[in-house]
């Protein structure tokens, strides 16, 4: 039986955009039907060693999802600049919260190196000047969601007379997720976000992670608390497969995981659908046994 103490929270599942529809649409049917609170799809161009695989957009898939679902909310985890402009992707957002009746979250990140990176032919940047980016990215594409005809020339980025009409379903827009594991994302993450997200901390061992993920709320309440923000008015998501062992590797481990985030003051956790081999490998029968079991002690 889960701990009583896990009746807080919301759970979210990630969609993996690597299988052609008539597989995918099944998972993202069966997610909405088991009661997963969201659920989420990588926005890559291509992803790690999955980049030799077959690959999907987001926005397509989650678009497609959303005509296959009739409660599940339906987020990226996450978009950047890396190689989205942010009167472009407004449409997009606009379209996609219209498709799915306003259930649309938009998780947003400065973008990391590799693929999505280097495919269009630009340069690396460096992490500092990713999170200047990243700043401008958010607050323009805030603006463009907000007001439509926006007109901005940055260091970054450029519109004219941008626009949004008819404008999201959800207002005053689809609410942002951001992603933030240093200061500067998370004032990011404090001014423009309705959650936060973050994976925790690059480490080897289960509990060295969560010793980073109490750290990285400390954090953010010390952030919020300079910027005037009440905590309760940001959720925060655990994206619980970025720790060293998958969350998803037995349904009371799982329980266990949501359990030690709740403590922390998370609101929301996300786990993975297992796949055969490689990244977020597992059994789905455990899934199952989550989906059915562990999920229903949550609503009761």
């Amino acid at each position: 039986m889960a701990p009583r103490t896990l009746a807080i929270m919301r759970i979210g599942i990630v969609i993996l955009p690597d299988q052609r529809w008539s597989v995918s649409r099944h998972r993202w049917r069966r997610a909405d039907e088991w009661g997963f609170d969201h659920a989420w799809t990588y926005d890559h161009l291509g992803w790690r060693d999955l980049v030799d695989g077959p690959w999907f957009d987001s926005m397509t898939t989650l678009t497609a999802a959303a005509t296959v679902t009739k409660r599940i909310r339906l987020g990226t985890l996450v978009a950047s600049p890396n190689f989205r402009h942010p009167a472009a992707f407004a449409r997009q957002v606009t379209a996609l919260d219209d498709v799915s009746d306003g259930r649309t979250l938009l998780g947003l990140g400065a973008g990391g190196i590799g693929f999505d990176a280097a495919v269009l032919g630009g340069e690396t940047l460096p992490p500092r000047q990713r999170v200047d980016r990243f700043a401008e990215f958010t607050e323009l594409l805030d603006t463009i969601l907000r007001r439509d005809g926006t007109t901005w020339r940055g260091d970054w980025f450029a519109a004219v007379d941008a626009r949004s009409n008819p404008g999201c379903v959800q207002e005053p827009r689809a609410p942002f997720v951001v992603a933030a594991n240093g200061p500067r994302s998370m004032r990011i993450a404090a001014r423009f976000g309705q959650g936060w997200v973050t994976t925790g901390p690059a480490v080897d061992d289960l509990d060295d992670w969560w010793t980073g993920v109490a750290e990285l709320t400390s954090r953010l309440d010390a952030t919020l608390a300079a910027q005037g923000r009440d905590p309760a008015s940001l959720d925060r998501y655990l994206s619980l497969d970025s720790a060293p062992v998958f969350s998803l590797s037995s349904a009371q481990f799982f329980a266990d995981q949501v359990e030690r985030a709740a403590k922390l003051g998370f609101t929301d956790v996300i786990t993975h659908w297992p796949r055969a081999s490689s990244w977020y490998a597992g059994d789905e029968a455990v899934l199952v046994e989550v989906a059915t079991r562990v999920l229903p002690e949550l609503r009761r």
